[in-house]
């Protein structure tokens, strides 16, 4: 009479040890995309403190022109000077809940300005979109394209003065404060606007205009960017800072 034994099988050598390095595994990569998450954004963050150009300004305002001034030397035609001109935006954006200010800054600045009676009386300004750059190439890249600016069918930024700006009180060496009310075109949309500027008359033939404006990017029908991880405030500044010479 014939009896079978059983025996049961030991389990594989090893096995054991390998899952539990799999979880040590799994657990190390886990807390690394925590910190990732976290510290990555800081770093960023970080690596851009004093990348973003200063605000454009010049020296503080010695008067608030008020009235048409009784000296007329500055009527006539003045012209965007060729050098020195900046123009661009500031804006924050966002990573992670990380704000980092990002400035577009261009030098391809046209325009003119009339001055009658002691006051200026037409105004227009020009920005070449194209040409704004910042510290990115692909930054600038979404920037020009169509889902933002599409500088292709809209390749410039306008302003058009439609008040009289009184420019009493500008004698050379002096700096006033003005409000430049006109209308600003960004992206086809035309809005009115007042920028707060200052104009600083640098000599018998050359001033020196510089403002900012706050405004809204979604009101000229621009989207402000958000890929998720990384998104861009709707609101923003433009700044803007010429010479212009007497023609």
């Amino acid at each position: 009479m014939s009896s079978t034994r059983t025996t049961d099988r030991p389990p594989a050598p090893g096995r054991p040890g390998r899952r539990k390095g799999l979880w040590i595994t799994l657990g190390v990569v886990v807390v690394l995309l925590i910190v990732a998450a976290f510290v990555v954004p800081r770093i960023y963050a970080a690596s851009q403190e004093g990348e973003a150009a200063a605000p454009l300004a010049t020296s503080t305002a010695s008067a608030t022109a008020t009235a048409a001034s009784e000296d007329t030397t500055l009527d006539g035609s003045w012209a965007i000077a060729a050098e020195g001109a900046t123009a661009g935006y500031r804006v924050e954006e966002v990573l992670n809940g990380q704000n980092v200010t990002v400035t577009g800054r261009t030098d391809q600045v046209t325009g003119s300005l009339t001055v009658a009676g002691g006051e200026l009386t037409e105004g227009t300004v020009s920005v070449d979109l194209a040409s704004v750059a910042t510290d990115s190439g692909q930054r600038d890249n979404q920037f020009r394209g169509g889902n933002i600016m599409d500088v292709e069918n809209f390749p410039t930024a306008d302003f058009a003065i439609t008040d009289p700006v009184p420019l009493g009180g500008l004698d050379v060496g002096s700096t006033i404060s003005v409000n430049l009310v006109g209308t600003m075109t960004i992206k086809g949309t035309s809005q009115d606007v007042t920028i707060p500027a200052t104009v600083e008359r640098t000599d018998e033939d050359s001033v020196t205009v510089t403002g900012a404006l706050d405004l809204t990017w979604s009101d000229y029908g621009v989207q402000a960017p958000d890929l998720g991880f990384v998104s861009v405030e709707d609101a923003g500044t433009i700044e803007f800072s010429f010479a212009a010479d007497a023609a």
